[in-house]
């Protein structure tokens, strides 16, 4: 039996990527355009996709994995736009709709780390665990919260690097780099936080530089927060701050201590890198692509 031919999106706000993709062990082609305006870059994905469907055959559906914020209630007038984002040129961006109508195709649409989430609980590190959380720490912080199969969904999407945290002690003076709230999570842990106060990305800090406790402090609160809300299987942590060599340990080290003894999950089992390395977000678009079938037929 021929699978179905999925066009799946990751949009980032550095990159878009592409591709036509059968599964997740069968990604058939892929392109990747920088993120500038919304006419010239999905101008150009929709080129590509419309070119790519006579190289390989008809698609099903598009899914788009994007960054955020995002409208996601389908009843909504403004759903699949990008709302009040910081990235220049971006807010109320019909997108998901834009690409609906261009391709005359249903379209799955959700946040780059819900989707990336969706994908690792599927077929990754998250595969059989009833609750998956996944967290990219990179340009921003965002996590996504996968429940019995299903992204944890609200008023809208959770916005996990926007908690508010207790200041490690040696780091002061320094007032966070988010513009909404300053010293959330994401305004001191991010890779733009680490770059303003230290001058340099934490991989290319010395070992013993103050710099690595602290990052992994503040992302142990963040796993210790979601212990008690949800109690996780597992929080899968990716994104380029998380390649940093030994940070995983230092943050699995901290959140056990900060966790005194009282969760059920040990960190050492439950903080873990993504099973689908880098292509967790592209994987997200065949997901939600593949989610949105039963409801276009």
């Amino acid at each position: 039996m021929t699978r179905p031919l999925f066009g799946c999106i990751e949009a980032g706000g550095t990159k878009f990527v592409a591709a036509i993709v059968a599964g997740p062990d069968d990604i058939r082609e892929t392109v990747r355009f920088d993120t500038t305006t919304p006419a010239e870059t999905i101008g150009a994905t929709l080129d590509w996709l419309r070119a790519a469907q006579g190289r390989h055959g008809a698609l099903s559906a598009i899914g788009i994995a994007s960054f955020g914020p995002l409208e996601l209630d389908r009843a909504a007038p403004d759903w699949g736009y990008i709302t009040a984002t910081t990235k220049k040129g971006w807010s109320n961006c019909d997108f998901a709709g834009l690409i609906g109508r261009s391709l005359s195709l249903p379209v799955g649409f959700d946040t780059d780390v819900n989707g990336a989430a969706l994908a690792e609980s599927r077929w990754g590190a998250g595969r059989g665990k009833p609750v998956c959380v996944y967290v990219t720490i990179g340009t921003g912080i965002g996590g996504g919260a996968i429940i019995d199969g299903k992204p944890l969904q609200g008023l809208s999407h959770p916005e996990m690097g926007h908690i508010r945290l207790p200041r490690h002690a040696d780091d002061t003076g320094f007032s966070g780099v988010c513009p909404f709230h300053g010293d959330c999570l994401e305004g001191l842990a991010s890779g733009p936080a680490i770059m303003a106060r230290w001058g340099a990305s934490l991989s290319d800090l010395p070992q013993g530089h103050v710099a690595h406790d602290i990052i992994a402090w503040y992302l142990a609160h963040m796993v210790v927060t979601l212990q008690s809300i949800m109690e996780p299987a597992c929080v899968i942590l990716g994104g380029g701050v998380t390649g940093t060599p030994g940070l995983i340990d230092r943050i699995r080290t901290q959140a056990d201590i900060l966790g005194g003894g009282y969760f059920r999950g040990r960190a050492k089992d439950i903080i873990i890198p993504p099973g689908l390395g880098d292509k967790a977000g592209l994987l997200g678009g065949l997901a939600l692509a593949q989610d949105i079938l039963p409801h276009a037929v």
